[in-house]
């Protein structure tokens, strides 16, 4: 149940937090998880390609650039 209630007010105040973007921060927003998105299609059709998990970290990193925090692209998994 804590649990729960904690998710829920992460959600409303995530949603609080969105409500007060401008409509250009919003643009912006929604450039940066598009060229985010683009980045990790990237990186998995290298993974497919065979080039191995360090040449494609390092593509995923330049190709994130100014997108987002972290060496991962504002995305970490288990491995």
């Amino acid at each position: 149940m804590k649990k729960t209630v904690l998710f829920l007010t992460a959600v409303l105040l995530s949603g609080a937090a969105m409500a007060q973007h401008s409509d250009k921060e919003t643009k912006e927003d929604i450039q940066r998880h598009r060229g985010m998105a683009a980045a990790h299609e990237g990186a998995a059709k290298c993974l497919e390609a065979g080039k191995g998990e360090k040449v494609c970290m390092e593509e995923l990193q330049a190709a994130c650039k100014g997108l987002a925090l972290g060496k991962y692209c504002g995305m970490r998994h288990a491995h």
